[in-house]
């Protein structure tokens, strides 16, 4: 009777891929939902519902008075980069009285995309605020809305108060490519914060 030899190797289960968690964050109606669906490989899973008159008190929509949805609890996309390495996005609500929601969607995220509308800037004020807190590495994305006024990266650094080292750079959240440049600039900065923390 043959008796092979096993391959230890061969017989062990396949490697489950690296998950990395980022959230896309900022104000109301900024582009968060569109830019989750358009880097997204899979139809991202959505928690929108209509905006009804009751909200109409509380939803500013100066700016963004064509809004008729919004995000109640968080956006989710998927990005497989290579067989064991696979970035799961989350969109959070933007309006305050789904925060709540933050809390659990940071749990273990990586870093954080702040999606800023020079429109409405202060609007992003929270989120920057709740990632410098949480110690959580982010960048700032300014979404080029059209007819928006569009200023230089260095003078919305400074208007948002951000730490020189926070990456400010510029996007269309409509655009696939745009978004996956901002994913790579959070990455590298994510990765470069904790080689200096290590180190």
């Amino acid at each position: 009777m043959d008796y092979g030899h096993s391959d230890p190797a061969a017989d062990a289960a396949p490697l489950l891929p690296t998950a990395i968690k980022i959230l896309i964050a900022g104000g109301f109606g900024v582009g968060k939902t569109t830019m989750v669906g358009a880097v997204s490989e899979t139809k991202p899973l959505r928690t929108e519902e209509v905006l009804t008159a009751s909200g109409v008190a509380v939803d500013d929509l100066s700016g963004v008075e064509d809004k008729s949805t919004t995000t109640v609890a968080m956006d989710f996309g998927r990005i497989t980069i290579s067989d064991d390495l696979v970035l799961y996005l989350f969109g959070t609500p933007g309006q305050d009285r789904f925060w709540f929601v933050w809390d659990e969607l940071a749990l273990g995220a990586i870093g954080a995309v702040v999606l800023a509308d020079t429109r409405r800037l202060s609007d992003c004020f929270p989120s920057v605020d709740y990632f410098e807190r949480r110690g959580t590495p982010f960048v700032v994305a300014v979404n080029c809305f059209e007819g928006a006024r569009r200023y230089q990266l260095d003078e919305v650094q400074a208007a948002l108060n951000l730490d020189p080292g926070v990456p400010v750079l510029l996007c269309d959240a409509r655009q696939r490519e745009s978004g996956k440049q901002v994913l790579i600039t959070l990455m590298e900065h994510a990765m470069k914060l904790r080689e200096s923390r290590a180190g």
